[in-house]
């Protein structure tokens, strides 16, 4: 599958657990555990809160980042549940891909009345 591929079957399960769960008002916690259970259901390969290095001059520095949701090996996820949009939400997965030298991301705010208001794609160099 493609990152635009794998993009479209997140889109559609993310509105399966916001039409289900129901938001605002749930824990991100919640909303990633259902998230990463859908995605699986509908066989996709997905890993949780994986474990990124953070690598300055070829030394790992620091504890590493966890990434909310990493699928196919792919497309990162980042799961929030705010009232409102952040910059610093795409910030954060750009981060992400490029210390991972991946290509998309996907910053989801389930904390929207709908989705598509709280959906965001990241790109590097896609």
């Amino acid at each position: 599958m493609t990152e635009n591929e794998i993009s479209a079957e997140i889109l559609d399960a993310a509105i399966a657990v916001h039409n289900s769960i129901g938001g605002p008002g749930v824990l991100e916690s919640y909303y990633e555990a259902a998230l990463a259970c859908e995605l699986e259901l509908r066989g996709l390969k997905v890993e949780t809160q994986k474990a990124v290095p953070v690598v300055y001059k070829g030394r790992t520095i620091g504890e590493p980042y966890r990434l909310d949701m990493l699928v196919e090996d792919k497309v990162i996820v980042e799961c929030k549940a705010t009232e409102k949009n952040n910059p610093i939400f795409s910030a954060q997965v750009l981060t992400y891909l490029k210390l991972t030298n991946l290509r998309l991301g996907i910053v989801i705010n389930f904390g929207q009345q709908k989705i598509k208001d709280g959906w965001t794609r990241v790109a590097n160099g896609l």
